[in-house]
């Protein structure tokens, strides 16, 4: 048994004193590769944004119009109900009813005519003594 127990006994080998060197071919190629794929992530990001603004004020669009319409709608019915309040039957009910006025009378009611401007029938043109020569 004692034969068994040498060989499972190994020496130990010590690899610290080899230094390895760095390969500068290996490592400007990894640094091309590391740019080339970070360009390309930016360059994805960089198109990704794009595409969601595109869509994102797409969307807002589409909400701003129907709020529009929306707006457009009421506006049609406030001018209608407007008119509707400015119409003469409804002003002469709430002044008689409400407010207990009463109409005019032919005998209250004044009439007064406007006065036409005195303007002779024809525009005289003034001539200067030249021109009033040669009517003559």
């Amino acid at each position: 048994m004692s034969a068994d127990i040498e060989y499972a006994i190994k020496k130990d080998v010590k690899n610290n004193p080899v230094i390895r060197e760095v390969d500068a071919d290996q490592k400007r190629e990894f640094r091309r590769t590391v740019l080339l794929a970070a360009a390309i992530v930016a360059l994805l990001l960089f198109s990704a944004v794009q595409h969601l603004q595109v869509v994102s004020t797409g969307y807002r669009i589409q909400t701003l119009e129907k709020q529009r319409a929306a707006e457009e709608s009421a506006n049609r019915q406030l001018r209608l109900e407007v008119e509707t309040l400015r119409t003469p039957q409804r002003i002469e009910e709430i002044a008689i009813g409400t407010l207990h006025m009463v109409a005019p009378s032919a005998k209250d009611t004044l009439i007064i005519e406007r006065a036409k401007p005195a303007s002779p029938d024809r525009a005289v043109v003034a001539l200067g003594p030249v021109a009033s020569a040669a009517v003559r």
